[in-house]
């Protein structure tokens, strides 16, 4: 395990790796998730070992500090997964993002081009405002106070399924909820002008019996290369694995 401060002095960020050749994997979950639970098991896959790979965990989320004074907006996320990369001595690294983790992959590889070669988003939020079924607005339209203080962090986790809820569980309450917001806030540019914008090879995959994704033509059409991975919903990791590992090691 490996750690390195992010914004609030004595705050850590902190991931595990995987030794390898090549540009560096780096593998970014999403709301409510941590990096090993949801990726690790990926790198058993054909086309997937054998390559640098680093697991990080978002602040507030898995095994990365939880500072109250932290604002968990997109952007402030970001920030934190460069803070790694630079640690790590990570450069034109591929970054393999989930949901808001896709998003958070999106604003870095936006703001720092120096650090990103390759985005694969996996059905990550690409516009402010709450997506079809999107779990997020579920924890957004609390409070902060109801939330962290007023039962709506343990109303969520009675709501949600067993297989979200085994990391949400450990996640901070007030990270968690700073973050639904921010991911419903959006940025400026939005995720989706951002990621049209980008001048590197990016992949968007779709779980392709899940809920549909908006415009995902103008994506194809700016150069996104989109890709449905079958029998898949969301969570395509879980769904199926073995082809969601080899829809990634397709785009290197």
């Amino acid at each position: 395990m490996r750690q390195t401060e992010f914004g609030p002095a004595g705050a850590y960020i902190r991931w595990t790796e995987g030794e390898g050749a090549g540009p560096a994997r780096v593998h970014v979950h999403g709301l409510g998730a941590a990096s090993g639970p949801y990726t690790a098991h990926l790198s058993a896959y054909p086309g997937l070992a054998g390559r640098r790979t680093l697991y990080v965990d978002l602040p507030g989320f898995g095994i990365s500090d939880r500072p109250a004074d932290f604002g968990y907006s997109l952007e402030e996320h970001a920030d934190a997964l460069a803070a790694v990369l630079d640690a790590a001595g990570v450069r034109g690294a591929e970054i393999v993002g989930h949901s808001m983790g896709g998003s958070v992959a999106i604003v870095l590889a936006y703001r720092r081009p120096d650090l990103v070669s390759r985005l694969v988003l996996a059905e990550a939020n690409l516009d402010p405002g709450p997506a079809p079924g999107a779990a997020s607005s579920g924890v957004a339209r609390w409070s902060e106070e109801e939330f962290v203080r007023g039962g709506g962090f343990a109303a969520t986790l009675e709501r949600v399924g067993w297989m979200w809820r085994s990391t949400m569980r450990l996640a901070d309450p007030l990270a968690l909820h700073r973050s639904a917001c921010g991911l419903l806030r959006g940025t400026d540019p939005t995720m989706r002008a951002m990621l049209t914008a980008l001048d590197i090879p990016r992949t968007y995959l779709v779980g392709a019996s899940g809920d549909p994704i908006d415009d995902l033509e103008g994506l194809a059409a700016s150069g996104v290369a989109v890709v449905a991975v079958p029998d898949a919903g969301h969570c395509i990791m879980f769904d199926n694995p073995r082809a969601y590992a080899a829809a990634i090691s397709a785009a290197a």
